[in-house]
């Protein structure tokens, strides 16, 4: 997708906007223009939001969304118009691109649009709980108390995301370390061994053997590897976004040694979270099992939820339906169905999700907890190979009198 800067005759209200709009193409971005009831006047590339570096920049963050609710809800809630509140809104916003973006929607909603349906104008913004969020408070009155359950939903998933990915940090950088040293061992300390062989006409021992013969290929072919190891990343990546590469990716997840448990406590976490938000906010319980399946992350899972989706609209209640599902915890339906038998189920899931949510960060202290001494063990194996193929050839030859 290429980013066009555009001028535009708004055909509700007569006034001109000019914004950016993401197309395929000029021509795409006009008849999107138009399906906006906005009638195209100046349409080019926008050089600097197709900037690669333009683009990481503008990037439109969790925090950035979060304040842009919470601040629209805070307007609304303080009794300002719609499109007033996000007139302010977007004066306080300094992300370039989400500014652009509710200028667009400013331009929908004084057009007569619902706000649910601008929203879903850029659904790479805002996503389909955000805008069935929305729908549903617009529909109840409760604009503004919908919004603010938006904020706490993208604060409560970008704060166990930054758990996960803390905890992954000391493991990277200790890989980080092990390959470093490993590359400099071999394109600087080993060639010289090397050199002290053929100088003395004897034969490297075996391991020497095999590490000089490592180190050649990566001081000769050091461009080769690069270029594999892009290609291979490259296609993997495309294979990742393809049905089949998903949906094993996702099983991999569900299965793997050590992270397997993680994994499963969060995907409940956001089901019992997501859940809980769409039904008080009065979404339909089978509408809030197909969103909540999108927001999962995980499409092995969201098959599961779906599939009871199907149970539920036949008439089975909720908790009966995910009962017997291989990845749904088992206190996940317990909670719900004391919530079915109370009539509280949003209140249910609210608390089955406050306890995956710590189970979270005892799953995160105890992988922190066995992967350093793994990681120890592996630095230890391959510092003490390295040192073992440099100095026992170098002992071999004082011991063979060759050094003197």
């Amino acid at each position: 997708m290429l980013s066009f800067a555009y001028s535009a005759r708004d055909m509700a209200t007569n006034k001109v906007v000019k914004s950016t709009v993401q197309a395929e193409s000029e021509a795409a971005a006009g008849k999107l223009l138009m399906s906006r009831d906005l009638m195209p006047l100046e349409i080019h590339p926008d050089s600097e939001s197709n900037n690669v570096f333009s683009n990481l920049k503008n990037r439109v963050s969790t925090k950035d969304r979060v304040i842009f609710t919470r601040q629209l809800a805070t307007l609304i809630n303080a009794g300002l118009p719609l499109a007033q509140s996000l007139h302010t809104v977007q004066e306080q916003t300094e992300n370039k691109k989400l500014k652009a973006a509710v200028q667009e929607i400013i331009s929908s909603i004084e057009g007569g649009s619902s706000l649910s349906k601008a929203f879903a104008k850029h659904d790479k913004l805002f996503d389909e709980l955000f805008i069935a969020l929305v729908s549903a408070g617009e529909a109840s009155g409760t604009l503004d108390k919908a919004l603010e359950r938006i904020a706490n939903q993208q604060e409560k998933d970008a704060e166990i995301a930054s758990k996960i990915r803390g905890a992954l940090v000391y493991p990277a950088i200790v890989l980080f370390v092990i390959v470093a040293v490993v590359v400099f061992m071999l394109t600087t300390v080993v060639p010289q061994i090397e050199q002290l062989y053929d100088s003395l006409g004897q034969s490297l021992p075996l391991l020497t053997a095999v590490m000089v013969w490592a180190a050649n290929i990566l001081i000769n072919f050091w461009w080769l590897i690069i270029a594999v190891l892009a290609v291979a990343i490259y296609f993997f990546k495309r294979y990742l976004e393809t049905d089949d590469g998903t949906r094993k990716l996702d099983l991999f997840k569900l299965n793997v040694p050590l992270f397997s448990d993680l994994f499963r406590k969060l995907y409940m976490a956001r089901f019992a979270r997501t859940g809980e938000t769409l039904l008080k906010s009065g979404v339909p319980m089978v509408q809030m099992m197909h969103i909540t399946s999108k927001a999962i992350g995980n499409v092995v899972v969201a098959e599961e939820i779906l599939r009871a989706s199907e149970k539920v609209k036949s008439g089975k209640s909720l908790s009966s339906s995910i009962k017997n599902e291989e990845y749904v915890l088992s206190l996940v339906p317990q909670m719900i169905s004391i919530g079915e038998q109370s009539g509280s189920i949003d209140a249910m899931m609210s608390k089955a999700a406050d306890f995956y949510e710590k189970e979270i960060d005892n799953a995160i202290a105890t992988i922190s907890t066995a992967i350093e001494p793994v990681l120890m063990v592996v630095l230890a194996v391959v510092a003490g190979g390295m040192v073992g193929a440099i100095l026992f050839p170098i002992y071999g030859l004082v011991g063979a009198g060759a050094v003197r």
